[in-house]
């Protein structure tokens, strides 16, 4: 996919995001509003809101970057939707103004950056506007290699009478990106939605921290609070400045 570029996820799938994934944890909301303790929040990769808004109606000032025209188009139809302040472009190094108390991203999404340096950056980008007392919180899977095969994956992700969704995916180990295609077949045509992203392990990203002077404070298998363990299939994890 070598023309896919960091607005192609969102300006593909934006019409159909809320109907796929409009589900949240309200432990999500509750987590990220106790971790906020009232300050200003910024979300990288805010979508069409989906975690942004309920936590804006928590009465915390959210604001978000996005690089999908699209996306952000969908947020602005929802209720809230105008009130959040939002900087288009890639949230690695878009320039934003002021500090925030909680600065996160969410479902996957830090993995939309595609090379281990502009993920280094957006740790680089987020020290520099926390507080002092603030934290960067992330949701992301654990990588599973037992889903591929010879550095493929096909699984079918819904049967309709009338429609069929597959996801099919081809990992590059090396540079540890995923290829994928979510594809929906119906009597009217296939409909094609790509994403690509770099997968990171735990221990990689709190080196990536720790190169920008942030340090692991929690890490959650969920948004419970549950413990993270080698069972785990994602993790929340929170960072602080080094102390």
């Amino acid at each position: 996919m070598d023309d896919y570029s960091e607005e192609t996820y969102g300006d593909r799938i934006a019409g159909i995001y809320d109907h796929w994934y409009s589900k949240f944890e309200p432990s999500a909301i509750q987590t990220l509003a106790e971790l906020a303790h009232g300050g200003k929040v910024l979300e990288l990769g805010i979508g069409t809101g989906r975690i942004a808004i309920p936590l804006l109606n928590t009465g915390l000032s959210v604001h978000g970057i996005d690089a999908s025209e699209s996306m952000i188009a969908r947020l602005r139809e929802k209720p809230g939707g105008k009130r959040i302040p939002i900087s288009m472009g890639n949230f690695a190094d878009v320039s934003i103004e002021g500090q925030y108390s909680l600065i996160y991203v969410v479902f996957n999404t830090f993995y939309a950056l595609l090379t281990q340096d502009e993920q280094g950056r957006c740790f680089q980008n987020v020290a520099k506007h926390l507080t002092s007392d603030g934290v960067f919180v992330i949701e992301a899977f654990v990588p599973d290699m037992k889903r591929f095969t010879a550095g493929q994956a096909i699984r079918v992700t819904r049967i309709e009478l009338n429609e069929v969704q597959i996801d099919v995916s081809q990992i590059d180990p090396v540079s540890q990106v995923v290829n994928s295609q979510h594809i929906v077949l119906t009597e009217q045509g296939t409909r094609l939605f790509p994403v690509k992203l770099r997968y990171v392990w735990p221990v990689e990203m709190d080196l990536m921290a720790r190169l920008r002077q942030l340090q692991l404070k929690e890490r959650w298998s969920d948004w419970g609070k549950n413990q993270f363990t080698a069972e785990s299939g994602k993790h929340i994890s929170v960072y602080e400045h080094s102390k």
